[in-house]
């Protein structure tokens, strides 16, 4: 079960080897997937190459998801070497520091919509340019946090833009479901990433998320590769629209 040999897996978002990407997308290829992965900008490459190099990846190309141009070259590879993708990987965001860290009505109107656009509408974009190549079906995945949907101190704005995220994850997934392509989000607790130490007061939100969870542990990158793995299988294809909690209880607990 869960055998994803021949499976063709593209993951956006590795940044370095503790990055729920790289979580990913390692499990994918334990499983047996063929990788395309992708790296930001010049100054990211030297970081993930290596990275993806040591799983195999097959396509390793940069990817600045505002970059159209980026974005059409990463896909015209895709369909010239595969001509087909059974496993999308979302794993993006960001927000301007001082939005992120002040309070969320006193976003910027820029900071705001820079936030959506590369964390929640990046995602439709690149479903967008998955589908055509998924004809068989196949599964798109992203990353959302339990800020969505309760309030987290100093998760701030990205509460707001997360809970767009799962939004459209539902709204996807009924689009798309004639087509036997799934959509999902997955939703762990807070980790040790690099992109989630620029949260204020982190160190706090990882002590209080291990002494609530049933589990007392925090979820680990491993955790996450294990549950997309099982989503990118055919034994997943009925599954499809939900936030898939991986926290060790922590969203259980009121």
């Amino acid at each position: 079960m869960f055998d994803l040999t021949g499976q063709k897996a593209l993951v956006v978002g590795v940044a370095n080897d503790q990055s729920i990407a790289y979580g990913i997308a390692a499990a994918l290829r334990r499983q047996g997937a063929d990788l395309a992965i992708t790296y930001l900008n010049d100054k990211a490459e030297p970081h993930v190459r290596p990275l993806a190099e040591a799983l195999g990846a097959e396509i390793i190309a940069p990817l600045d998801v505002r970059n159209g141009d980026e974005t059409d070259a990463l896909f015209d590879e895709i369909s010239r070497r595969w001509g087909r993708l059974d496993t999308l990987v979302h794993s993006i965001a960001f927000c301007p520091k001082d939005d992120l860290h002040g309070r969320v009505i006193d976003c910027s109107a820029e900071g705001f919509g820079l936030a959506m656009d590369i964390s929640v509408h990046s995602f439709l974009r690149l479903i967008r340019k998955s589908e055509p190549l998924m004809q068989d079906g196949g599964t798109c995945m992203t990353v959302s946090f339990y800020g969505a949907e309760k309030v987290v101190e100093h998760y701030n704005v990205m509460g707001p833009v997360k809970a767009a995220l799962e939004a459209v994850t539902r709204y996807a997934a009924a689009e798309l479901g004639p087509k036997r392509i799934s959509v999902h989000a997955l939703s762990p607790g807070p980790l040790k990433t690099r992109a989630a130490s620029g949260i204020a007061e982190f160190d706090d939100l990882l002590n209080a998320a291990a002494a609530r969870a049933p589990t007392h542990l925090l979820a680990t990158i491993e955790d996450v590769g294990a549950y997309a793995a099982f989503l990118a299988s055919r034994e997943a294809a009925n599954v499809t629209g939900g936030v898939h909690a991986i926290d060790g209880g922590y969203s259980i607990i009121g």
